[in-house]
């Protein structure tokens, strides 16, 4: 089979060859060539010692302990200026099963492509294009199955994150986990206990990033993966709603993923739209029709903290998905939403939050079998959102800064800075006329003739507001 290789890699292999060592493409490069994508990464595996490749190639380097050298090249077209070479390797014993306690270094090719996860990944191509394939992985390829190579519970006893890889291999090529392959995962999903965070999230991020991402859910619960990973979604299996909805918690989790993963959205839109009900069961009041959930915002946006801590996310990232979380439930309609309310509410998600917010309301609305995501109030609330965001809606925007306070009011630096300033942007929020540096200097002063503790009171009038709309508006719960 031909197979287009980039020259800088078939130049390496030639020069391998030249100096009497076999060289090969291998593992992933090989399974993407021979579905037609364009591999990400160009790993290259050889007879050749490290330090007989360093020799070769004297701008390489070697920084593990797996016998790995990275090659540095002279690409000026593809970008590819680094390649990693590998010498044949096999991995003796897993007693964590995360790390070998041994690497020693074979003789042959088939030795290395046997200790290989799964038969997709088990192929060779040489420079001469001639694949080596022994553990059939271009039938699997062929028949969309992802089957471990060998002995299932062998390889995922060597390296447990095998078991959530399958789930992602199947998920991002929508393929099928061959039967003995499935049922190793199913009997062995506890050993996932044993693997960091660290490697979950990553595996998991590939998951829920992939255009299946709805496949990869369901298969990590069917599996008893989930259970390991993010047992809290669990709870919502089974979970009835209320008049409102037709599906249970799961399901509408589930569909709100479905529809934002087939949008293209980002991954903090789709982590959100899987998690923004997860604190439904928790929250649950009463049967049938007339159950409520109140507060299931909140008590969700704490649970997702904790799950995207446990699992080591950014905490820029973390943040976000927890803001979204937090506020998914606002209140829209066409005849009371007032412009000062939105300024509310871009005050309280952040304006550079507010489209993410939308897209979130639209996965949540085909979530709960809604025919349209954006029906007209919600494009109406887009407008009054574009038209307030030119508004003052944080006090970076106020024309009166902390500096120009303490001079005008003869202030050291300290929390009643802050808090005046607080004071004055939660009166901008309701009359955005008010945000000329004379009328704020005039406020500031009336405002710093008042103690701290009613100070303080004045400053929150923004929360108090917000918690008195959302107070008033229980009546009205969650219309969408």
């Amino acid at each position: 089979m031909k197979m287009k290789l980039p020259e800088e890699v078939t130049q390496t292999i030639k020069t391998l060859a030249e100096s009497g060592f076999e060289a090969f493409v291998v593992g992933g490069s090989v399974r993407d060539l021979l579905l037609g994508t364009n591999p990400k990464d160009w790993d290259l595996t050889t007879n050749a010692r490290p330090e007989e490749i360093q020799k070769i190639f004297p701008e390489s380097f070697c920084e593990n302990t797996f016998g790995t050298v990275t090659i540095k090249t002279d690409s000026k077209e593809t970008g590819l200026d680094l390649i990693q070479v590998t010498t044949y390797r096999v991995e003796e014993n897993y007693t964590d099963q995360r790390h070998p306690d041994q690497v020693k270094f074979v003789e042959t090719l088939e030795e290395d492509l046997a200790r290989r996860d799964f038969t997709i990944n088990a192929m060779a191509v040489a420079g001469d294009e001639q694949l080596s394939d022994p553990f059939s992985g271009q039938a699997d390829l062929r028949a969309k199955l992802i089957r471990t190579v060998g002995e299932p519970a062998e390889r995922f006893g060597e390296d447990a994150l095998r078991l959530l890889r399958a789930i992602r291999f199947a998920t991002t090529l929508d393929f099928e986990i061959e039967g003995e392959t499935y049922t190793s995962i199913v009997r062995n999903a506890k050993d996932l206990k044993k693997i960091s965070a660290e490697r979950i999230r990553d595996e998991f991020l590939k998951i829920i990033q992939s255009p299946q991402a709805v496949k990869g859910i369901e298969l990590l619960r069917e599996t008893g993966l989930l259970a390991f990973i993010i047992p809290e979604l669990e709870e919502g299996i089974g979970i009835d709603q209320n008049k409102n909805h037709i599906y249970t918690v799961w399901e509408h989790l589930v569909n709100a993923l479905k529809y934002a993963s087939e949008q293209n959205f980002s991954t903090e839109i789709r982590l959100a739209a899987l998690f923004h009900d997860i604190g439904k069961p928790r929250s649950k009041r009463g049967e049938g029709k007339e159950a409520t959930f109140y507060g299931h915002e909140v008590i969700g946006a704490r649970m997702v903290k904790k799950i995207l801590e446990r699992l080591k996310f950014p905490k820029k990232q973390t943040e976000k998905i927890v803001n979204l979380v937090r506020q998914h439930q606002f209140y829209y309609s066409v005849d009371e939403v007032t412009e000062s309310s939105v300024r509310r509410l871009l005050a309280k998600v952040g304006k550079e939050n507010f489209d993410d917010l939308i897209k979130l309301r639209e996965a949540d609305r085909i979530g709960m079998g809604r025919p349209k995501a954006k029906p007209y109030k919600l494009r109406h609330l887009e407008f009054i959102a574009e038209k307030v965001s030119r508004d003052p809606i944080s006090v970076g925007m106020l024309e009166l800064d902390g500096d120009k306070l303490m001079k005008i009011l003869d202030l050291k630096p300290g929390p009643r800075v802050g808090l005046i300033l607080r004071g004055l942007f939660a009166q901008v929020l309701d009359d955005p006329s008010l945000n000329t540096p004379e009328r704020l200097t005039e406020l500031a002063k009336e405002l710093n003739k008042v103690n701290d503790a009613d100070l303080a009171k004045a400053a929150d009038r923004i929360k108090t507001e917000v918690e008195r709309e959302e107070t008033e508006l229980k009546d009205k719960y969650y219309v969408k």
